[in-house]
């Protein structure tokens, strides 16, 4: 059998409700009122590992309310960008609207213009917690029931111990071994996930 890509994997929108908050609740709750214009604060800007969720929640707020300047991967920013991402920051505290940025590290280790870094830290700035193994395990199940799959513990362990862990790549491993498992006519056991994942090259 050929090699099978990740990237043929399309991710459900991005919605807050489909976002696993682990123990990054109160973040939530700020973003849902970011959405709805009842955010105290105008400049929110999160941070942390790649794999962690930052761009999901960036997404899934783009869309919740007009006036919202989204800036991802902030680490990034050119200078031209760094000026647009500074006057929106400046318009917003101005106008009434809101800045949701994300980025890599803190807004003080960033390799920003000090100015924009210091306009990120006016607000609230949220480090995003990665989910425990036990959260991951849960968002497993849950997945995999929402395709129809049942996954034994010992499959879930399995794979939490030997693949990258984000929840894209781990949702892409669901459907691959959905197809497989559909294409084989087999139940997903131990030995088909093993399979799967020489298939997969992982």
């Amino acid at each position: 059998m050929k090699q099978l890509a990740l990237g043929i994997w399309s991710p459900p929108q991005a919605t807050l409700d489909n976002f696993v908050p682990g123990a990054n609740a109160e973040l939530l709750e700020r973003l849902h009122e970011l959405g709805s214009g009842n955010c105290p604060e105008s400049i929110v800007y999160l941070w942390g590992d790649p794999g962690s969720g930052k761009s999901h929640l960036l997404r899934a707020c783009e869309v919740l309310r007009d006036g919202l300047h989204v800036a991802d991967d902030v680490e990034q920013l050119d200078e031209g960008a760094q000026i647009t991402l500074f006057n929106a920051i400046n318009d917003a505290r101005l106008s009434g609207g809101a800045v949701l940025a994300a980025g890599n590290a803190p807004p003080s280790q960033l390799p920003l213009r000090e100015d924009l870094k210091s306009r990120l830290a006016w607000g609230l700035v949220y480090q995003l917690k990665q989910l425990t193994d036990g959260e991951r395990a849960v968002f497993l199940r849950a997945e995999a029931e929402r395709r129809g799959m049942h996954l034994a513990d010992e499959v879930i362990c399995y794979l939490l111990a030997h693949v990258r862990r984000d929840l894209p790549t781990l949702a892409a491993i669901l459907d691959q071994l959905d197809q497989i498992s559909l294409e084989k006519q087999r139940q997903i056991t131990l030995p088909l996930v093993r399979e799967t994942l020489k298939i997969l090259d992982l």
